[in-house]
């Protein structure tokens, strides 16, 4: 006798855990920045390099947002949500390769969309800082090793799957189907970056909120098909150590 296939219950909004998971999304991120802050003054050093936050902070802050996330999974585990939250080698289906593949093709859309003024009136890009030595490798360190688990376990391995189990539930398109907490998560990662359109043309904050949520969106379904966060950290990593190496190429450096 066959057994009956049980189909996921459809996605239903409940504003408690989007609420949770926004609160826990900006406090991380608030404490960490803070903890970096801290921790540059009391060892003399600069917070801003330019106008720009240092390399320093934004490694510290990085660092920081995971080890309190780590945290944060640990007692969620223990007293409350006790999920899967993906922090092992997938045991099926890796995905890493589409990650890769996606990866590239993301890192050359950003590049067109994050430089299409300089594109098309034939200008140099800024960069956002100088290119030294030291600044050269701390960019293509951070954005090709560092990025990719210090925005993902935060983003998608902790808010995610936090999401998925306390709004259990599968949005579907055509044949496309995963559970509603990664479009959220994607969305509330886009929102927390609407301040660009107050420092930047809006077709240009436009597209990068765009490409913000379709990646959010990509992450989350690898996240859930394979069970793990390795793909979505590897296509992070990919997608944005090619727009820099694509733009550092473009500057000369190479």
């Amino acid at each position: 006798m066959n057994n009956p296939v049980v189909s996921a219950p459809p996605f239903r909004l409940k504003w408690w855990p989007i609420l949770i998971a926004a609160a826990m999304g900006l406090g991380l991120q608030f404490l960490a920045s803070t903890g970096a802050s801290l921790t540059i003054l009391r060892l003399h050093r600069q917070v801003l390099s330019g106008g720009s936050p240092s390399w320093l902070f934004i490694y510290l802050q990085h660092g920081y947002a995971l080890l309190l996330t780590l945290a944060c999974i640990a007692a969620l585990k223990r007293w409350w949500v006790p999920a899967d939250y993906g922090l092992h080698w997938p045991r099926g289906k890796t995905y890493i390769g589409p990650a890769v593949l996606w990866g590239l093709l993301f890192g050359v859309l950003m590049t067109l969309v994050d430089y299409a003024p300089q594109l098309l009136w034939g200008t140099r890009p800024d960069i956002g800082f100088p290119l030294t030595r030291s600044n050269v490798w701390s960019c293509i360190v951070f954005s090709g090793v560092f990025v990719g688990p210090t925005e993902e376990i935060p983003f998608r391995a902790l808010l995610v799957s936090f999401l998925a189990a306390t709004m259990p539930g599968k949005l579907r398109l055509g044949r496309f189907e995963m559970n509603g907490a990664g479009v959220i998560v994607a969305l509330l990662f886009a929102l927390a970056h609407m301040a660009s359109f107050w420092t930047q043309p809006w077709p240009l904050a436009l597209g990068q909120q765009l490409y913000a949520v379709a990646l959010g969106v990509l992450y989350a379904y690898w996240l859930e098909k394979s069970g793990s966060i390795v793909a979505p950290i590897i296509g992070h990593n990919v997608s944005d150590v090619t727009e820099y190496l694509i733009t550092l190429a473009w500057l000369g450096v190479f």
